[in-house]
């Protein structure tokens, strides 16, 4: 979750004054917080979400306290292959979260052959993400969603529109899906080269190489 602290600050004379941070990681927000609270000269704290709720420290502490030991913080990275003469569709999922204060990557693949085109192969790769993290227990939360498909992300959020059936069906499958699990979504559209590590999952599993697996990574 990232947050921006908003305050008053105000000097040994008076003078007032108002500031607003660039977007931080809760945690670090609240270590930011709290110093500036020992100064005796920040006024009307308070944290801003990027859905512009607002948050006093310690209901941002309460937050933080009850996610700490499930995932949360996470990025989900996905991309679909199509190859058009196998009929085939390869799928792939990375997902990036954090739980009791490590680091986590999750990376999955998935060979299907029931999709047409392109664009339901890379749909069907957002919805494999949606999968993983319902199975790891993500409810309630903000997560990231990232991937080079254009088609996908405008039209899900609600910036292209989305005429063809199978592609609706699609998108209100995944709609419905955040909604069950209480997922407020972000959508980010990247190069394919920013994109590689779900692309190369993809291309596995066309090539029938799969994979599935967790590791602990270091924290930036």
């Amino acid at each position: 979750m990232f947050v921006r602290i908003e305050l008053t600050y105000k000097t040994p004379k008076g003078t007032e004054t108002t500031f607003s941070s660039d977007e931080l990681k809760a945690a670090k927000a609240i270590l930011i917080a709290d110093d500036l609270e020992k100064s005796g000269r920040a006024k009307n704290l308070m944290f801003v979400d990027n859905h512009e709720n607002t948050w006093n420290m310690k209901e941002l502490k309460k937050f933080m306290k009850g996610i700490e030991t499930e995932p949360h913080n996470a990025t989900v990275y996905f991309d679909g292959g199509f190859d058009i003469g196998a009929k085939k569709s390869g799928l792939g999922c990375a997902i990036y979260y954090e739980q009791n204060g490590k680091s986590f990557r999750l990376r999955k693949n998935a060979l299907v052959e029931e999709l047409d085109t392109n664009n339901e192969a890379e749909y069907a790769a957002f919805h494999l993400g949606l999968q993983e993290l319902e199975r790891l227990g993500v409810h309630h939360l903000p997560v990231t969603f990232v991937g080079d498909s254009q088609v996908v992300i405008n039209q899900l959020k609600g910036e292209w529109p989305c005429v063809e059936e199978e592609l609706n069906k699609w998108a209100d499958r995944i709609e419905d899906k955040l909604k069950e699990l209480g997922i407020t979504p972000e959508y980010k559209a990247v190069s394919r080269k920013r994109n590689r590590e779900t692309d190369q999952l993809a291309t596995q599993a066309l090539n029938d190489v799969e994979i599935t697996s967790t590791i602990e990574i270091e924290k930036d």
